[in-house]
């Protein structure tokens, strides 16, 4: 169930962001389309709210648990990104803006301006995936329990020793 809950949220990531897109370049209707994509945080809280009641409700934590925490601390660490990338983009290709440079270009000509694309976001990613297995691990509320879910707090992928 819970896979499947996160294909559902990949697909719906892409799907709202698509149409965002299209609604704002395709449509000119920038304040729907701004509605649209303040709603892609919403996939992120109904798979939390949904794998914290599992795990509540009596699941033993496994991989699934640990690839949800994982799918949350990608989208929060790369989702804006994501985003802000394909926004530009569609912007050039679709309303006839300027063309966005690629970061070897803007490296190529000297002392790079503003701030670099993604900060940290390995790290940002890594620390809201552990993050997430330990609540998950709070809410089974069992040191046995908890084994599981320890493999992707400490950065380990699918080991639980």
């Amino acid at each position: 169930m819970i896979v499947g809950l996160i294909v559902a949220c990949e697909a719906g990531f892409w799907v709202l962001l698509a149409a965002g897109l299209a609604l704002r370049y395709l449509l000119r209707l920038r304040r729907t389309s701004v509605a649209l994509l303040l709603c892609e945080p919403l996939l992120e809280v109904v798979l939390f709210v949904v794998t914290a009641i599992d795990l509540r409700n009596g699941a033993e934590p496994s991989w699934e648990h640990g690839l949800a925490a994982l799918y949350i601390g990608f989208t929060v660490a790369y989702g804006h990104y994501t985003i802000r990338w394909l926004d530009g983009h569609a912007a050039h290709r679709l309303a006839g803006g300027p063309p966005r440079r690629s970061p070897a270009l803007r490296h190529a000509l000297g002392r790079p301006r503003g701030p670099p694309l993604a900060p940290h976001p390995p790290r940002g990613g890594r620390r809201v995936r552990s993050s997430r297995a330990r609540s998950g691990s709070w809410a089974s509320a069992t040191p046995r329990r908890c084994a599981p879910s320890s493999g992707w707090r400490s950065g380990r992928w699918g080991s639980t020793a």
